[in-house]
This record gives structure tokens, C-alpha cells and sequence, in this order.
């Protein structure tokens, strides 16, 4: 008499915080916050680009030059915050092995990458009126192009192991070593003489910038931040379908060799 093979739980048999975890549950719940995510995104986009482009003011001493800072700062911000996700999923990926966790790490990687590349696009088109150059070796900017070169290395990673759970655990570690980059990046202009202001927005004495300019930004940062909120969840949800179908091709491709005569 052959032994029963117990039956993989179910997202109905788990806890709450388990249900969240598990992969099928996950492309449940999440399709129901894509839509609204477009929405917002679209309204926010919409209305920060009016107001940067047409309901703000020139720069006294940068002209108009200063509109890049709208899409410059919070795609700065975001390519700092994606690795910080993506060293929180590698945490959860070694530690709890978290069915997720890795999935989550795939998915902002690209985006990161992506971020960071046009913060560096836009900070040179910045600083090529403001300081008379497109590129310096300065602190900032170059703890930015090594984390570009992180993200570029970690995305090469994932497209080179077949084993993708065997991969999450590997690039977990590189991960979580680059992380040492970002605070680096952070405290760079305070570290060394470097062509970059000091914060001037996130001060204990309040922000340096008049509301006119402030404004704007602060809608271009959330409309931002929900582009990647977005594209994360898409990405996530298209990379559980991806392993869910090369699931079933080793499947029938097993199926098919023990069927040969």
C-alpha cells in the first residue's frame, strides 16, 4: 500500500500574514489594486507635470533649468528606495525564506536600475548650465553610476541561473553587500567637498525651498513613488506567472521522457 503524498496547503488553510505570502494569493488580492494605482499615478503625474512645467516659478539663479529638479530628485530618490526593497526582500528571502521575497527582489531590480539611470541622465543635463560640466568624479555622483553598475550585475544574475529560487539566494547575499552603497550615496555630500548641495528639503530647521517650487515636487515624489508602487506589482505579478509556466513546461517535459519507451 503506497504511502499518500500530503497535499500543499492551500491559501484558505494558512494564516493572514501566510495567505499575503503565498503567490497564488498574492495575484489575487493584488489585481484588485492595479486600476486604481493607474488612476492615481495618472492624476498625480498629470497634475505635478502642470505644475512644474506651467504653475511654477524660474529659478532665480538657475532659470529654467531648475524644472529638471522635478523629475531629477525623486527618480534619485526612488533608485536609493528600490534597493532599499530590495535588501529588505533579500533579508526575508535568507532569514524566512519568504515565498515572495525573491520575487520582489527580481521585480525592483529592473525598475532601480531604470530610476537611477535617468537620475544620472537628468543630474547631468542639470549640471551642465549649473556648473559648467555634464560629469564630475564627485562623491555623489560617482556612489550613483556603482549602484547603476549594481543594479546592471544583479539583473545579469537572475538571467543566469535557470534555478531562480537557487539564484534569490545568491543574489541575496551580493545584495545586501551593495547595500552599503546607499547610505553612502545619502551622506556623500557631507562626507566630502562635492559639487552637490547639502539636503535642502528633509532639514530639522524645515525646508530651504518656497512653497511655489516645493509644491510641485512634493506631487512629482508621490506620483513617482506610485509609478514604482505600479510597475512593482506588475512586475511581480508577471514574474509568478513566468515561474509558473516554466513550472508546467519541466513538468510535461518530465511527463514526456518517463512516457518513451
Amino acid at each position: 500500500m503506497t504511502e499518500s503524498k500530503p497535499q500543499e496547503p492551500t491559501p484558505q488553510d494558512l494564516g493572514f500574514f501566510s495567505r499575503i505570502a503565498h503567490p497564488g494569493y498574492f495575484l489575487e488580492w493584488s489585481r484588485y489594486f492595479i486600476w486604481p494605482l493607474v488612476g492615481i499615478t495618472t492624476i498625480l503625474m498629470a497634475y505635478g507635470l502642470y505644475l512644474a512645467f506651467f504653475n511654477s516659478p524660474a529659478d532665480y539663479q538657475q532659470g529654467e533649468t531648475v524644472r529638471i529638479m522635478y523629475v531629477h530628485v525623486p527618480s534619485a530618490w526612488l533608485s536609493q528606495f528600490c534597493y532599499a526593497v530590495m535588501a529588505i526582500a533579500a533579508i526575508g528571502s535568507l532569514v524566512w525564506r519568504h515565498p515572495l521575497a525573491d520575487v520582489s527582489a527580481k521585480a525592483a531590480a529592473p525598475l532601480g536600475a531604470t530610476f537611477t539611470a535617468i537620475a544620472l541622465i537628468t543630474g547631468a543635463l542639470w549640471g551642465a548650465p549649473t556648473w559648467g560640466t555634464f560629469w564630475e568624479w564627485d562623491g555623489r555622483m560617482t556612489s550613483t553610476l556603482i549602484m547603476l553598475f549594481i543594479y546592471m550585475g544583479i539583473i545579469a544574475l537572475w538571467r543566469t541561473f535557470e534555478d531562480q529560487v537557487r539564484a534569490g539566494r545568491i543574489i541575496a547575499v551580493i545584495t545586501l553587500v551593495g547595500a552599503i552603497n546607499v547610505p553612502i550615496i545619502k551622506f556623500s555630500v557631507d562626507w566630502w567637498n562635492t559639487l552637490h548641495q547639502p539636503a535642502s528639503v528633509f532639514r530639522l530647521d524645515g525646508p530651504t525651498m518656497p512653497p511655489s517650487i516645493l509644491l510641485p515636487l512634493f506631487v512629482m515624489f508621490f506620483a513617482f513613488s506610485f509609478l514604482f508602487l505600479l510597475l512593482h506589482f506588475i512586475s511581480m505579478r508577471t514574474e509568478i506567472l513566468r515561474r509558473r509556466a516554466r513550472a508546467i513546461e519541466r513538468q510535461y517535459a518530465q511527463q514526456l521522457r518517463t512516457q518513451k519507451p
